[in-house]
């Protein structure tokens, strides 16, 4: 059971903080989609305290989006608390640290991962961050610094006795980055030593996948990250899969492109200008039209624009002749 507070789900599915994809537009969809708790891009100590536009633009939340989580990094335990208490102002319902990020440039400031090199500094800072705040404070971290270091265990114990209410561990050490399988045999040996609940994170790419996730390891909740960002509707179907024991069908031309479209509505609706929705946009529409036929083509066709009319008509005009060719 995952419980925080008045937040209780039986096995919920969360979508992972993600830079440059888990703005508003995308979180909103996947809730839209089945995602039961949110959380926002990374969002940077140093930068909220400097009062960077940007980073914070970052933490702007709505309410159809709840429970929606804030998420903090830094190295500065100073920072980081001002941070917090800035984001706590907007009025999340998670405030969570990030200290799993294994990329370069964060960890050589001691932020992400690299607080797993010093778990006492790492514990003061989560007690910090805990003292300072009201709302419920979580972390998403990693088993271990490298394969010689993992002691997720008793970090894990070490964070809920600071005040700590729920953990995420992506089942990889910092050094693995994205690569190798993640170990997620560690799930069922953290919650033997805490009682707050744990979170997977990590290899889950599927509805099956996250099934197994449960099954396998009794966690209380599992978080989609990479699985999401080509195929939001896992949600759903990891939801389905896990209440009925069957797959839902698969996703349809129509459900493809009008969520497609949907997307990229939202995300215009929260920038300003349709510009900076649009060109970031195009990352998505290798999942969308993945498998399509001759998508390719109609890639590099929307690939042109930098206002949303043209890029509806291609779509529903593509849309028309994938019914063609079934029909035919």
């Amino acid at each position: 059971m995952f419980k925080i507070d008045n937040i209780i789900f039986e096995k919920p599915l969360l979508l992972a903080p993600m830079e440059d994809v888990t703005g508003l537009g995308f979180r909103k969809l996947c809730k839209e989609l089945g995602a039961d708790i949110v959380y926002t891009e990374f969002v940077n100590s140093d930068g909220l305290i400097r009062n960077n536009k940007k980073t914070a633009k970052k933490m702007e939340i709505c309410e159809e989006e709840r429970p929606v989580g804030i998420q903090i990094y830094g190295a500065d335990i100073n920072s980081m608390v001002e941070a917090t208490k800035m984001a706590e102002e907007l009025n999340p319902d998670i405030i969570d640290i990030n200290a799993g990020c294994w990329v370069k440039k964060v960890v050589k400031r001691g932020a992400g991962s690299g607080l797993l090199k010093d778990p006492d500094y790492m514990q003061e800072m989560v007690k910090a961050i805990v003292d300072a705040v009201k709302i419920p404070v979580t972390v998403k971290t990693r088993i271990g610094w490298d394969a010689e270091s993992i002691m997720i265990c008793e970090i894990a114990k070490r964070l809920e006795d600071v005040g700590a209410r729920q953990l995420t561990i992506h089942c990889r050490h910092s050094r693995q980055g994205h690569a190798g399988e993640p170990d997620w045999s560690y799930i069922s040996k953290i919650k033997d030593v805490v009682n707050i609940p744990v979170v997977l994170n990590g290899g889950v790419f599927s509805a099956q996948d996250a099934k197994r996730a449960f099954d396998e390891t009794g966690a209380d909740g599992v978080m989609i990250a990479r699985g999401a960002i080509n195929h939001p509707w896992i949600f759903k179907e990891a939801k389905y899969l896990i209440e009925t024991g069957n797959m839902l069908p698969e996703i349809t031309n129509y459900e493809r492109i009008h969520t497609a479209l949907k997307h990229l509505k939202y995300e215009i609706e929260y920038k300003d200008e349709p510009r900076q929705a649009i060109i970031p946009f195009r990352k998505y529409y290798t999942g969308y039209l993945k498998g399509l036929h001759h998508s390719s083509k109609i890639r590099q066709e929307l690939m042109k624009y930098i206002d949303y009319e043209p890029i509806e008509e291609i779509l529903l005009k593509y849309l028309d002749d994938l019914n063609n060719i079934t029909e035919n």
